[in-house]
């Protein structure tokens, strides 16, 4: 492979982020299961599965540097996942609806061999509009709240119901790219140049 990083995730948003970025990547998800814990805080379960998820991979591929991450999102003490029917994808609209939120990403750098880790959580505060109940029946028969927490995309169509937000916007979208940039060149897995990007 050479030195190229590894994305353990098949999310789409995450890999155009990496890709614009120019950097040389493969993806080869982890098999962890995304689990909720009992009396686990949101940050908490956000930077197990991603250290899971970076660590699954990276067993297998001792001598890349792997990233992972994991995206949640909290409503009124609430954590939302992603939807697993339209029904669920509704009830999940209907919380947000008129509220402020929560949006945590946890993402996490390992290489094996070196013996190199690192992880950190992202927060960002979202607001949404009061939707009728038209617009939210509309928004679940587009299909596009099925693979994202919390039953939307900001990037996508969903970018309609979003008042305002405060903090990363690409960590709504799935991955906080400054952060993630700052913590690769922290643990010496990229080098930044006029260039560009090179994995270390």
């Amino acid at each position: 492979m050479g030195n190229r990083l590894i994305l353990a995730s098949i999310s789409p948003r995450r890999h155009e982020f990496l890709k614009k970025l120019g950097l040389d990547f493969d993806v080869i998800p982890s098999r962890v299961e995304e689990n909720f814990v009992d009396d686990e805080l949101p940050e908490e379960h956000v930077l197990r599965l991603a250290e899971a998820k970076a660590l699954d991979v990276a067993r297998e591929h001792p001598d890349q540097w792997v990233i992972a991450a994991d995206t949640i999102v909290c409503v009124n003490g609430s954590t939302l996942g992603k939807p697993k029917s339209r029904e669920e994808a509704l009830e999940m609209l209907q919380r947000l609806s008129g509220r402020e939120h929560q949006v945590l990403t946890g993402f996490a750098v390992c290489h094996w061999n070196r013996k190199k880790e690192g992880r950190q959580s992202v927060r960002t505060e979202v607001r949404v509009k009061t939707l009728a109940p038209g617009e939210m029946e509309w928004y679940a028969n587009t299909g596009e709240p099925f693979d994202k927490a919390g039953a939307y995309g900001i990037q996508g169509i969903g970018s309609f119901m979003i008042e305002s937000i405060c903090g990363s916007y690409t960590n709504v979208v799935g991955l906080p790219v400054c952060e993630l940039l700052q913590l690769l060149e922290r643990l010496g897995a990229i080098t930044i140049s006029e260039r560009g990007m090179r994995v270390s």
